[in-house]
Order: C-alpha cells, then sequence, then structure tokens
C-alpha cells in the first residue's frame, strides 16, 4: 500500500475529525449583548416626543378657539390624525405655529389660507369645494345614483322576461 499524501486522508483513517480551516468562535454572550443593544436602541428611538414647553393661553376665548380651529386641521406627516391628536413633533410646531398666527390678529380663515398655502388642500379635515375638489365632494353621490339605476334596470328587465306563476288557491 503507498503512503499517502494527504494529511487529511491520513487523519480521516485514524477517526479523527477533520475541520476546515481554523475559525475562532466569537463567545454566544457577545452575540446576546449586541442583540440585546441594538433592541434597546429601538426602544429608545421610539419614545414619543413631548412638548418642550405646554401651550400657555391669555384665556379661555383663545383657547377654545385654538382647540376648535386645530381640530379641523389634519397633521401632515400622521394623515388621519387631527392636529390636536397627534404627538409628531412637526404636529407641536403647527400647534405653536397656529397659536402665533391667532396672537398676530389673523382669523380663522387666514390661518387655515397660510397652511393651505404652505401645505396644500390636504391640510384641511374639510377641503374647499372648487373646480379641483369636485370629484371628492360629488364622486360618492354620482356613484350612488349610478348603482341605483343600475338597480332599478335590473329589476325592472327581469320582472318583465319572468312570467308570474298563477296563483291555483293552494296553501302549503
Amino acid at each position: 500500500m503507498a503512503a499517502t499524501a494527504c494529511p487529511r486522508d491520513a487523519a480521516r483513517r485514524h477517526g479523527a475529525a477533520v475541520r476546515g480551516p481554523a475559525r475562532r468562535r466569537r463567545p454566544a454572550w457577545l452575540l446576546g449583548l449586541a442583540l440585546l443593544l441594538a433592541f434597546l436602541s429601538t426602544l429608545a428611538a421610539a419614545q414619543p416626543v413631548q412638548d418642550a414647553a405646554p401651550l400657555a393661553y391669555r384665556d379661555a376665548a383663545e383657547e377654545t378657539r385654538f382647540h376648535a380651529l386645530v381640530a379641523e386641521l389634519r397633521c401632515v406627516m400622521c394623515q388621519n390624525q387631527s392636529l390636536a391628536d397627534s404627538n409628531a413633533q412637526i404636529a407641536h410646531d403647527l400647534r405653536r405655529e397656529v397659536l402665533l398666527l391667532m396672537r398676530e390678529g389673523r382669523s380663522d380663515a387666514q390661518v387655515k389660507d397660510h397652511l393651505v398655502a404652505r401645505y396644500g388642500e390636504f391640510v384641511l379635515y374639510r377641503p374647499r369645494v372648487q373646480g379641483s375638489t369636485w370629484l371628492l365632494w360629488f364622486g360618492p353621490l354620482v356613484l350612488l345614483l349610478a348603482g341605483a339605476a343600475a338597480i332599478v334596470a335590473i329589476v325592472r328587465r327581469r320582472s318583465r322576461d319572468v312570467p308570474v306563476a298563477p296563483d291555483h288557491g293552494q296553501e302549503w
């Protein structure tokens, strides 16, 4: 029998485990620590933003007007929350801006116009009726009327096509 040229073949014959290139194994606790730090960093980033200083109102009338106005405005980041309900940082900033505009003496319509000029009609929960919003305002009504007309047409067509069965006066 010839001598083997490969040391791996010799090791296999003698029952030794053959491994690839020597790898250093990292301790499992190091991997666990890395995962824990990654998880904790996501928790730190997920904390809600708190307003640095709460808004101070001059009187109850100003507070009432402010709350009514921000309830009609949409948060530009959250999209399905009013400016009053949102905790996003931009909502805090917009609430401060609305209060500042009110204190400058602007009316509710002027405040809304300012925000629409800056963010578009999207910021209003109830967009104005104008040429660009007709589909939004009247589209559902048109679809409802079209659906009702289709149902009436189908019912009339079926009532003409199906003869009425004679009633022989029998009860079941």
